[in-house]
């Protein structure tokens, strides 16, 4: 990849759609960005079937073993029968294919809406949903996810108030 400002400079529409062919998908050249805010996100269309969506990681933001570690969470979750998308198996065999610099996954094309919490058959279905993703989770403690706490950037944003001329004295 070149260097250059941006990291999704050089993740072009060509890249894109090499990395699809080369993961073994025919694509048509139909694309389509979708909105995400970490990631760069596309529907991509297909020869044959209904299109894809393909998430390209930012590069530099997730380890390969972060990423395939929250893709075997999500086939467990799917396992458990919790409804959830998880990354297709690509015709290599793999949930993660690399081209350039670029780790990028492939799923289904699903719909979705946020749930009616006003109805209390929703909320306790949600509750159970969250209790069993909790309860799969600490069965195999995650090995290279990062950590995340309460107290995360706190001291780093007590200095910088602190130091700068940020608050009267």
């Amino acid at each position: 990849m070149n260097v250059s400002a941006h990291p999704y400079d050089a993740l072009t529409p060509d890249t894109l759609l090499d990395a699809m062919e080369d993961a073994g998908f025919a694509v048509s050249g139909r694309l389509f960005a979708l909105n995400s805010y970490e990631n760069r996100v596309y529907q991509v269309g297909l020869d044959e079937g209904p299109p894809v969506i393909t998430k390209f990681y930012r590069p530099g933001r997730w380890t390969e073993a972060q990423i395939r570690e929250e893709h075997e969470f999500t086939q467990e979750l799917l396992a458990a029968d919790i409804p959830v998308v998880a990354p297709l198996v690509m015709p290599s065999g793999s949930t993660l294919g690399k081209h350039d610099d670029f780790f990028f996954a492939v799923f289904d094309q699903r719909g979705g809406q946020a749930p009616d919490t006003s109805v209390t058959d929703t909320l306790y279905r949600l509750g159970q949903w969250l209790g069993q993703i909790h309860n799969i989770g600490a069965l195999k403690p995650f090995q290279h996810r990062v950590a995340l706490s309460p107290l995360d950037g706190i001291e780093a944003s007590n200095n910088l108030l602190l130091e700068g001329d940020w608050v009267p004295k």
